[in-house]
């Protein structure tokens, strides 16, 4: 007697049951959330090496390293963690988002026999949803700039956010709503650059990779490739991240702020710190990409299997 799939393993049409779209974006985000548990003390040294000799002081930090032991020395354990609320509503928002958008676009512009969308089609959809994930996610990402900011300035001039609610309620009161969303442009900017980056030079070297003759389409590959794709995207979008946060951590000076707009950022940058200081914390910002979108897929995995076996399985 043949086997039969049992109801709750595949719907009324024979096909195997998925989780709902909802379930998917909850558990992206919450990937997102896990990963950045672990990576955020690179998070927090790349924004201090980026804030590092602004307005033509000495440079703080001379290298990653130095920035890393300097901030526990004077800051603990605790302070290479400044900010991880920040960094988790970051995720919550922007990744969450960001996989919205993407799936609902994708299933959108697939074509009604099942066709996908062709690679040029596929890197517009996750542009568009990157752009779309860092706009919604800005108003965290400034408040993750200031905390991760906090520790270097003096004790009378640090603005001392207990949390991420604490930081958006004060920007709101003491600043105005659009406050808010300062920098989004260079936000959603690194996040088209990102997401460009990573398709073009991810699929370039794994073929680059496997015309070698070194190499079989197999993890290893796929690791290398990633790599070197991770190596050509942090070089490209860290001039836009710089911009970035120097805008999202700016004070007003005599009712004035102290850039105009990311072009002002880069010209100033360029201008007293050396056109190499646009890739000031370039150490930290490659060595969390990686670990960050490994530790992602991991996660979403294990809970992804997890919703299977208890709500899927027969």
């Amino acid at each position: 007697m043949a086997a039969t799939a049992s109801p709750a393993a595949s719907g009324m049409d024979g096909k195997p049951r998925t989780s709902p779209k909802s379930v998917k974006f909850l558990f992206g985000g919450l990937a997102g959330m896990g990963a950045t548990v672990f990576v955020q003390p690179l998070d927090l040294v790349k924004n201090r090496m980026q804030l590092s000799g602004e307005g033509a002081k000495t440079r703080e930090y001379k290298t990653s390293f130095h920035a890393l032991t300097s901030i526990l020395k004077a800051e603990g354990l605790r302070g290479i963690y400044t900010g991880l609320s920040a960094g988790l509503l970051r995720q919550a928002t922007y990744t969450t988002t960001r996989l919205g958008i993407y799936t609902v676009l994708f299933e959108r512009l697939t074509g009604a026999d099942g066709t996908p969308p062709g690679f040029l089609l596929k890197a517009l959809i996750g542009m568009t949803a990157g752009a779309t994930g860092a706009f919604v996610g800005t108003p965290a990402e400034v408040a993750l700039i200031r905390m991760t900011a906090d520790g270097r300035l003096p004790a009378d001039q640090r603005r001392g956010y207990k949390n991420v609610f604490n930081a958006l309620i004060r920007i709101t009161r003491e600043e105005g709503v659009p406050t808010l969303w300062r920098g989004c442009i260079p936000t959603m900017a690194r996040a088209v650059v990102v997401n460009a980056a990573q398709l073009a030079s991810y699929s370039q070297s794994k073929q680059f990779l496997l015309d070698s003759g070194y190499f079989s389409d197999n993890i290893l590959c796929h690791f290398c490739a990633s790599m070197i794709s991770g190596l050509v995207t942090t070089a490209a979008s860290m001039p836009v991240d710089i911009a970035k946060t120097r805008i999202q951590n700016m004070r007003m000076i005599d009712g004035k702020p102290e850039y105009k707009n990311g072009l002002d950022v880069l010209f100033k940058v360029v201008r007293y710190e050396g056109f190499f200081s646009l890739w000031k914390g370039f150490t930290p910002y490659y060595a969390r990409l990686g670990p960050h979108t490994v530790l992602t897929f991991i996660f979403l995995e294990q809970m992804n299997k997890a919703y299977k076996r208890l709500f899927l399985s027969g």
